[in-house]
């Protein structure tokens, strides 16, 4: 059985989208800027490396798609969290990252139905350039939270 390399980002954004599409921050965090090559191959494992980037344009993308449809259905989304993998099978060739998944735990204002809000995550998959672009199989789980008070 061939090793698989598994790489794992956090990416967090805190905010509101209760004001609409034009009022939101598109301001998030996900790692550093330091890079090297996946410790694997001989990288610093403190740093990030381009496998890990990738998980992480796919994320970011994902949060930023998913944003701007929340806010144009008025829902007013209070942060998004997502812990996302991406697995790379040193068997398959050419080597790629074959399988992305995005786990963002999204936490809304108000009293949306869950099957609403899963539609728009589709929505937002479906509109996602980085996703759009990969031959990689992207699949978001979500998980939804209502905000405290």
């Amino acid at each position: 059985m061939a090793h698989v390399h598994r790489y794992a980002t956090t990416l967090d954004w805190a905010g509101t989208t209760g004001e609409g599409y034009d009022a939101y921050s598109r301001d998030h965090r996900a790692g550093g800027v330091d890079l090297s090559a996946d410790p694997y191959f001989r990288g610093s494992p403190e740093r990030l490396n381009p496998e890990g980037l990738l998980v992480m344009a796919a994320s970011s993308c994902q949060l930023l798609s998913f944003l701007a449809v929340a806010a144009r259905a008025r829902i007013d989304v209070r942060s998004y969290r997502d812990d996302a993998t991406g697995e790379m099978p040193e068997g398959e060739r050419p080597m790629r990252i074959t399988r992305i998944v995005l786990r963002p735990r999204i936490e809304v204002a108000s009293d949306v139905a869950e099957e609403r809000l899963r539609r728009y995550v589709a929505l937002a998959h479906d509109e996602c350039f980085i996703a759009n672009s990969l031959t990689t199989e992207v699949v978001v789980e979500p998980a939804f939270v209502r905000a405290e008070g």
